[in-house]
């Protein structure tokens, strides 16, 4: 009989199998099927999170021999096996054995207080914040849960078929499970020898010389942080130009075992009501009815179905963008593309209304809060334990953010901690710009965040996209001075010194992509131009249209008149064409008919109290219209 066999027929002698009646939907994954009406636990599924949350505890033994535990237990049939479980792994302290309030005793944990009416035994040595919060009997809606995900500590739980999934997804290490004292009896004993075992591995003197090496190495790391506090604008990292990228392995399973490392963080941090649309940029429609977040969920899907891999969404929104985002998302209840939403309230909720540009200036703010929470969340630890390694964060108004293969190969090969796309400001090409710089590097106070401020000072735009290796997130979250300085993020006002967050990770560069990657929806001239015909769908994501010649987008400025999201729809009856187009200037009260074609340079401006209707069908090539009859 094999270990397998055993371990499995032991799982079936504490009635672990057996489910309820109800089985949730997001529970499906572990129900082996029904019998009589009720759920039947897959063992198999139970056994593979029992050593998740087992490998889970013994990485916190490792690095600190003795973690905070919290162990939460709500039934008085199971007291007497947590209290000997908390005795033998020295977590226990009498004084503590008391009847606590849960709720509020994590966020309030200064001052925690005695509460006769809940039979709710916490024992819990430490007042510090849990490295860990272990739950024996998970009620439902359970306040320590919710506590436990504002403080984004990681939580171990055993969970039934009908937990709800508000709980559910609280939850780092679900164990599915029927909580029979046999099997809590288990649980309890997997808990106390994995701890046991680990520290026997790592006696007190070796343990207090890697603690020695790792706060050797997190002063090394304090340092170098510091040093570039001071001078990060003059921080010199390497450009690589797109076109130097080697393209992704052949072997199919290479490219799906790439592709299964990565997860995409998708920013919803502000409502574009600088263009009049009381909504986030992601939900305006882009082309054929889909929005800026259908073809970033199509270009997903197509990667999924074509490689086999599960490359999941995350999107990050802000409170004013959670509720629009929640009911766009209804149309994705029966995809197959895995999607979570977070709502991050410190996100900034609005850019900058002083410049035209959109307010680039928060990129740098948003990014730093996502790194923060991820340094301080279950999440992170989540992803690491379903082998992603490399997350790509997404500028919120970039529609043409693109998962490519060839940065992510150059990426993993390279073993770069971070990758900044960044483009050219001036109608280059990328190569040319980058063979002009020094040694191939360029200063990161020479990288805009401003596409207006573009002049001979900037070099680069930085596009709002980077890639991060999760590894060196978590390396960093135990660097106090990375903490601090996300913490107190600050937005960059002056939109200079782009990408200052590369100035964390060790080995980092930036990748000059050509202007196919890189479009921001900040206005209404950039509305046009992405619903034009200048843009094709391409494997679910938008791409310059290879019918157009001309190297450049064509120059675009629109009135007052066009300003706003509702004045831009009703004045064009449909989007001119505009692939022959080189500039194009309109105000005053134009009205556009269907059909039109717009080559050359064009200038529609009516004069005060003159309206003028551009006909359905009509051609204007080289055209400067100052009055109907110029027409």
């Amino acid at each position: 009989m094999t270990l397998h066999s055993v371990l499995i027929q032991k799982l079936l002698s504490t009635n672990a199998h057996f489910g309820r009646r109800v089985a949730t939907h997001h529970f499906k994954l572990y129900a082996h099927g029904l019998r009589n009406g009720a759920a039947i636990i897959d063992s198999d599924k139970t056994l593979i999170c029992l050593r998740s949350a087992a490998g889970f505890i013994a990485s916190l033994v490792r690095n600190n021999p003795n973690p905070r535990l919290m162990f939460v237990n709500t039934n008085p049939l199971f007291d007497e096996i947590v209290e000997l479980m908390t005795k033998k792994i020295g977590c226990y302290s009498p004084s503590m054995n008391s009847i606590w309030r849960a709720g509020g005793f994590l966020t309030n944990s200064n001052s925690p207080k005695k509460f006769r009416s809940r039979n709710k035994k916490l024992v819990f040595g430490p007042t510090q914040p849990p490295d860990c919060l272990v739950v024996i009997d998970t009620e439902r809606k359970s306040s320590v849960l919710v506590e436990a995900e504002k403080l984004q500590i990681p939580v171990v739980a055993l969970v039934d078929s009908s937990m709800p999934l508000e709980s559910f997804k609280r939850i780092t290490y679900p164990i599915p499970a029927n909580d029979s004292v046999q099997f809590v009896y288990l649980f309890c004993n997997m808990i106390t020898k994995t701890i046991l075992s680990e520290k026997k591995r790592t006696p007190v003197a070796a343990g207090s010389l890697d603690r020695l090496e790792a706060d050797r190495r997190r002063k090394e790391e304090v340092r170098r942080i510091e040093k570039a506090d001071n001078d990060f604008a003059d921080i010199k990292v390497p450009v690589i130009p797109y076109e130097q990228l080697a393209p992704p392995p052949g072997d199919a399973s290479k490219v799906k075992d790439l592709f299964d490392k990565i997860v995409v963080f998708k920013f919803n941090e502000s409502l574009a009501t600088d263009i009049g649309f009381n909504g986030p940029a992601s939900v305006i429609e882009l082309r054929d009815g889909k929005t800026g977040m259908d073809l970033l969920a199509s270009q997903m899907k197509s990667i999924n179905l074509k490689n086999g891999c599960n490359v999941p969404l995350f999107l990050l929104n802000s409170t004013a963008a959670q509720k629009v985002t929640d009911k766009e998302l209804e149309t994705y209840s029966q995809s197959n593309l895995e999607i979570h939403t977070f709502e991050l309230n410190e996100i900034p909720q609005s850019r900058s209304s002083g410049s035209r540009s959109g307010g680039h200036d928060l990129v740098y703010a948003t990014q730093s809060v996502v790194l923060s929470s991820l340094m301080n969340s279950a999440t992170l630890d989540r992803l690491l334990s379903q082998g992603k390694e490399y997350a790509l964060m997404v500028d919120s108004r970039n529609v043409l953010a693109t998962i490519d293969p060839n940065i992510l190969t150059h990426m993993v090969e390279n073993n770069f901690e971070c990758v900044m796309e960044v483009c050219p400001p001036a109608i280059t090409d990328s190569k040319d710009s980058v063979t002009s710089i020094d040694e191939g590097k360029v200063r990161l106070g020479e990288i805009t965040l401003l596409p207006s401020k573009s002049s001979e000072n900037f070099k680069f735009i930085d596009t709002g996209n980077l890639w991060i290796n999760l590894k060196a997130i978590k390396r960093l979250a135990d660097v106090d001075a990375v903490r601090k300085e996300l913490e107190n993020v600050k937005s960059v006002a002056d939109g200079t010194a782009a990408g200052s967050l590369i100035r964390f990770f060790n080995h980092a560069t930036a990748i000059s992509v050509p202007a196919s990657h890189h479009l921001t929806l900040n206005t209404t001239e950039d509305l046009l131009l992405l619903q034009s015909d200048l843009y094709i769908l391409s494997d679910g994501a938008l791409a310059r249209n290879p019918a157009r010649h001309i190297a450049s987008d064509p120059s675009i400025d629109l009135g007052p008149e066009f300003r706003k999201f509702g004045d831009f729809t009703s004045r064009f009856k449909s989007i001119p064409s505009i692939i022959d187009l080189e500039s194009l200037k309109v105000s005053g009260d134009v009205w556009f008919g269907s059909d039109v074609k717009l080559k050359g340079n064009v200038s529609i401006v009516a004069r005060p109290g003159t309206t003028i209707e551009v006909p359905d069908g009509t051609e204007l090539e080289n055209k400067l219209i100052n009055d109907p009859s110029d027409l």
